[in-house]
């Protein structure tokens, strides 16, 4: 067998016990060291990485709250006709703007007129009576005066006298009321506003008060919410502001007007109004909108976007940046979330936070920051 078979067949004892430990070792040093090697030198030049941050705007101080609301008119009017009758025309349909004294609709005038008529009849035979009346007291007070006539005689024919001046005054307003009633067969708008609903329709008979066209005032809007029980106390202790959906850039402050002092059986919430102070043509009734509530007494919070929100098990944090460009997690408090966004304390104002890629990043990285356009 040649020698260098048989020393691979057969090495030292001694060499085969300790070199599988030494070998070991070693090929793990040059591991570790050859790979802390690498590493370092692929940081050194890996470049910064770009970032896109915000600068944190803090909100009002206090507790903000949003509620979901719907634009309702401060006063809304039940008219009515003042006599009962059959309706023959209506003017106006739900949604007509209308002004003070326009013609809503029109009842049967035909009864009411017979009526004027028979009262100015009444008032007609009254005062012919009267006069006949007012003859025979002259005549008696004559006779009497020449000593003629019985005093009792002056008496009774006083009375008829005054007995037809007081059916004058009856027929008088008898027929004052009847020319009232024939107006009022014409409904007419009480003030500037807008038509919301309309009960009746020609050829229904109505009586007398019942409700036939709902105006709401013009120039008067509130916003109507359900307040939560836990929130009610404080509803008027905050600063109000709506904002309408269809145009989120409008917003309108609000003051608390009207609060229930029970709450609904159903869904245990307060119902509130809240005045709109400075409406202007973009609001129209039954609109939706938002109604924020901030509340004094309550830590700065901040509202940031949803995808800055980052959270590995330690609690949810923001990504910021250090005096070296250098990434730091921010531990912040969730207070509620939004539709895109999340409300948050601990945030100080104009601190630089990472909106995007939160999921990406790593402490003691250094960026190189993109601001957000506002």
């Amino acid at each position: 067998m040649p020698h260098f078979l048989k020393s691979v067949k057969s090495p030292d004892p001694g060499w085969r016990d300790a070199t599988p430990g030494r070998g070991a070792a070693l090929a793990m040093a040059l591991l570790l060291f050859g790979g802390c090697g690498r590493s370092d030198e692929t940081a050194r030049k890996e470049p910064d990485r770009p970032v896109l941050i915000e600068s944190a705007r803090l909100l009002p101080q206090g507790q903000m709250r949003d509620f979901v609301a719907t634009i309702r008119p401060k006063v809304e009017v039940d008219q009515g006709f003042r006599v009962s009758g059959k309706v023959v025309k209506r003017l106006v349909q739900a949604g007509a703007r209308v002004n003070e004294g326009d013609v809503l609709a029109l009842l049967d005038e035909r009864d009411l007129r017979l009526q004027k008529e028979q009262a100015e009849a009444e008032l007609a035979a009254a005062k012919m009576v009267l006069t006949q009346a007012a003859g025979d007291e002259q005549r008696t007070l004559t006779l009497h005066k020449d000593g003629w006539t019985a005093p009792a005689a002056v008496d009774r024919v006083r009375a008829l006298a005054q007995e037809a001046r007081g059916r004058v005054m009856r027929a008088e307003r008898a027929v004052e009321l009847s020319r009232n009633s024939l107006t009022y067969a014409t409904l007419r708008a009480d003030s500037n506003g807008v038509v919301t609903q309309t009960l009746i329709e020609p050829g229904q008979v109505v009586a007398a008060g019942q409700t036939a066209i709902r105006i709401a005032r013009a120039g008067e809007f509130e916003a109507a919410v359900s307040l939560p029980e836990d929130f009610a106390a404080v509803a008027d202790a905050g600063e109000a502001t709506v904002t309408l959906w269809s145009k989120p850039d409008k917003h309108y402050r609000a003051k608390l007007r009207e609060l229930s002092p029970t709450a609904d059986a159903m869904t245990r919430t307060f119902a509130a109004r809240y005045t709109i102070l400075n409406p202007d043509s973009a609001i129209s009734l039954g609109m939706s909108a938002v109604l924020d509530i901030a509340t004094p007494g309550a830590r700065p919070m901040a509202r940031v976007p949803l995808p800055a929100l980052f959270n590995q098990g330690s609690g949810p944090s923001l990504w910021t940046i250090d005096a070296d460009n250098r990434l730091k997690l921010l531990p912040v408090e969730v207070v509620r979330y939004e539709n895109d966004s999340v409300i948050v304390t601990g945030v100080k104002q104009g601190e630089p936070i990472v909106v995007l890629g939160a999921h990406k990043l790593e402490v003691g990285r250094k960026v190189r920051t993109m601001q957000r356009p506002s």
